[in-house]
């Protein structure tokens, strides 16, 4: 997800470049060999899910990195009964205005449904972004990935994944750096769903990562991140509601007539909070892509291939770039199953009933099967 925005001020090395517009074998685990590709019906049915009995409950959890206690903010829903649980971790999409709002819809949705298995939603906000502490870190795709390691595998965290038997979901770049990290071991779900996967920023998917371009990326990132003028600059180019109401019209969601009021005033409230500016500063220069090649980003699902079943749900309406990057897993080794749905960069935001119900059936494929 990116902020649309006209850049006057990059400096030019060798030739100027005066403006920049952009829009932006688990015994008991299922294995899919044969990838299954599906176009979603727009139909869903709701018979299977009540809201009414769902219990939610946020919290903090506070992640140690180096010599920083970063509180990090999450979402618990579930039907509030003592049956036995599977937990699902769910990511949001790292943009300028990520949020566990995004998810909230379809957690509440799988949490409530009635079938043989009980399901417990958990939703964290990244550091930096959300409602987690937003501290002045050296953002990159490594420490983002630290930090998901550390939230699934530690022994204090509500998703603690000990028995092996937690399924992600993640959106976006969240949703590449979850498969990283399991390609190296790292962390070790029964199974993941990749919801409009994307591996480059709003910067590079545009202009590329030639020499000149980096340099240009890194005066952008710097200045972003300096006292007064980045606050500056970050006001101009992301945090006002023009800026955020246009991405969100353009490309972040595929139907304009979805963006509502309360949208835009959630989204822009999150971009006041304090320390805003430093991950949107690294994620639109390209610092949080976790490869650098659409090879790599292919390559990355294959190492799934019979470890860990791996569901990508594509969109219709994606930006033309984003939209070829996902569909080069269609037939990719490694992606379990390819299904198509509506909606942009953000669908379990815009399209949360039939986002949920193709999750759903990918948690009764996994568990129930």
């Amino acid at each position: 997800m990116a902020s649309s925005a006209i850049f006057n001020f990059l400096p030019s090395s060798s030739s100027s470049l005066s403006t920049l517009s952009f829009r932006n074998s688990r015994t008991q685990t299922p294995i899919f060999y044969k990838p299954l590709i599906v176009k979603a019906s727009t139909s869903v049915d709701y018979s299977s899910s009540s809201l009414a009995g769902i219990s939610t409950k946020n919290n903090n959890w506070v992640w140690k990195y180096k010599d920083n206690s970063v509180n990090i903010y999450y979402e618990e829903h579930h039907k509030g009964s003592d049956e036995p649980c599977k937990n699902i971790l769910m990511i949001p999409t790292i943009s300028d205005v990520s949020t566990v709002e995004e998810w909230r819809s379809v957690a509440k949705d799988i949490a409530g449904r009635d079938g043989k298995v009980n399901y417990r939603t958990a939703i964290v906000d990244w550091p930096g972004l959300g409602y987690s502490d937003r501290p002045k870190l050296d953002y990159n795709a490594d420490v983002m990935e630290k930090f998901l390691v550390d939230f699934i595998n530690a022994p204090d965290s509500p998703v603690n994944n000990s028995d092996k038997d937690l399924v992600v979901f993640g959106g976006g770049h969240a949703a590449t750096l979850a498969v990283r990290a399991a390609k190296k071991g790292l962390v070790k779900p029964k199974a993941i769903a990749s919801i409009a996967p994307t591996w480059a920023g709003p910067l590079p998917i545009v202009f590329g990562r030639d020499s000149s371009m980096e340099t240009r990326y890194g005066f952008l990132r710097g200045t972003l991140r300096a006292p007064a003028v980045g606050w500056m600059m970050y006001n101009v180019l992301v945090s006002n509601e023009k800026s955020i109401t246009s991405q969100y019209k353009s490309h972040v969601y595929a139907d304009p007539e979805k963006v509502t009021p309360y949208i835009i005033e959630s989204r822009f409230a999150l971009t006041k909070r304090q320390g805003a500016r430093y991950v949107p500063a690294a994620f639109l220069t390209g610092l949080l892509d976790p490869v650098k090649s659409r090879e790599e980003f292919v390559q990355l699902f294959a190492e799934l291939e019979g470890n860990i079943p791996c569901l990508v749900l594509a969109t219709a309406g994606s930006p033309k770039r984003s939209k070829a990057e996902m569909e080069a897993l269609k037939e990719a080794k490694g992606v379990s199953k390819y299904v198509e749905v509506p909606g942009a960069l953000l669908p379990q935001e815009e399209c949360p009933e039939i986002v949920a119900e193709q999750l759903y059936r990918f948690l009764q494929e996994i568990y129930e099967l």
